[in-house]
């Protein structure tokens, strides 16, 4: 990522939950404890399905009284209709705000040579009093700024930076596996912790119970988990989203993102997989990234 540069996600949306009971609201249903945000720290989490499969990802972030959900511009509809179903008589304001404030994303450096910053996923300061922090999932994201839209030129000059194109950020977290364009084909087809949340500081395991929290500690605590979902290359030939993945004949897994940055979820048998060697779909031949997160 370029220290000179800036990239404006388009395509992210903004979620604001606020009132009495909007920590309390937000720790009994997502993966992480809400307790650990506060001005100076923000955390990755997501919302499952009460059997433990992926639903939404989004990343929780302080904001005056209340908190602010970072999450796929595509999926706000969906995550603010779920959102409103758990309300139930929970003191709460649920909004989109997505209209309003834009995130943007600067590198890891540009964020360090900052003042009063740390190294720390989730490390999160002010910057002209406006919410900047190092991504929670992976240091190498860079850092993440949410701003009212109106005043991100004057911000981005205060900066020095100049605007890029996003696709070279998105192609990085490609590389790192994460996965942040059309993840609504995840939804209810495989299980949070294959999403490799817990890597990528999502799931606390010593919180309190929330959606999806008995099968997410079975799948841990009994050593279960036996697929990861894993970003790939295209070495030849053209993908479709549901094609099964194969090697040497035998079925191991199954795309699921196709887009210019694919995904798929595949056997790892607890972390032996063979990164070095190439795998085939119907039509193509690809190969597997492997993350800095896994570490056999």
């Amino acid at each position: 990522m370029n220290l000179n540069e800036i990239y404006t996600l388009e395509d992210r949306g903004l979620i604001f939950i606020n009132g009495v009971d909007a920590k309390k609201f937000l720790q009994n249903i997502v993966s992480n404890d809400v307790e650990k945000i506060t001005d100076n720290s923000t955390i990755f989490s997501s919302l499952l399905t009460p059997q433990g499969k992926y639903l939404f990802d989004f990343i929780i972030i302080k904001h005056k009284n209340g908190f602010f959900l970072d999450c796929e511009k595509s999926q706000v509809f969906d995550l603010f209709r779920k959102l409103n179903i758990y309300k139930l008589r929970s003191k709460v304001e649920i909004l989109d705000l997505s209209n309003e404030f834009v995130v943007a994303v600067l590198s890891r450096d540009k964020f360090l040579s900052l003042k009063n910053t740390q190294d720390i996923e989730g490390n999160t300061i002010k910057f002209r009093e406006d919410t900047l922090f190092l991504d929670p999932r992976n240091k190498k994201l860079g850092a993440r700024l949410v701003i009212n839209l109106e005043k991100l030129y004057l911000s981005i000059k205060k900066l020095n930076l100049k605007p890029a194109e996003p696709k070279k950020y998105y192609s990085l977290s490609h590389k790192l596996g994460i996965p942040q364009i059309e993840c609504k084909n995840l939804k209810d087809k495989i299980f949070g912790i294959e999403c490799n949340f817990e890597e990528l500081n999502g799931i606390d395991f010593k919180k309190g119970c929330y959606v999806g929290q008995e099968n997410t500690a079975r799948i841990k605590l009994k050593n279960k988990l036996s697929k990861r979902l894993l970003a790939f290359e295209v070495l030849k030939g053209s993908i479709s989203a549901n094609e099964d993945i194969f090697f040497e004949n035998n079925k191991l897994g199954k795309i699921l993102i196709s887009n210019a940055f694919p995904f798929g979820i595949i056997k790892t048998e607890n972390n032996t997989f063979d990164f070095s060697k190439t795998y085939n779909c119907k039509k193509a031949e690809i190969k597997f990234f492997k993350p800095d997160w896994i570490k056999n």
